[in-house]
């Protein structure tokens, strides 16, 4: 029993923190709420111009990759 205490406290300890992922992940949310609250305060005008509507979606998948990425990592 003793010995099986210690296997699973070791092995408690061996987890990757998660703190990469929930950092990237609170981002992505962020902006994404923010986003939607633009989009739908001025959707007539938004995006304003193709440059802006380019910056949005790189910036979006650059965030999303990050999330994925930092799942992976610290899973």
């Amino acid at each position: 029993m003793l010995t099986a205490l210690i296997t699973f406290a070791a092995e408690e300890g061996a987890e990757p923190s998660k703190t990469l992922f929930y950092i990237c992940g609170g981002a992505l949310v962020l902006w994404a709420l923010g986003i939607s609250a633009v989009g739908i305060r001025s959707h007539e005008s938004w995006p304003p111009t193709q440059s802006a509507a380019r910056g949005v979606i790189t910036v979006s998948i650059v965030l999303v990759l990050l999330a994925m990425a930092s799942a992976v990592i610290t899973s």
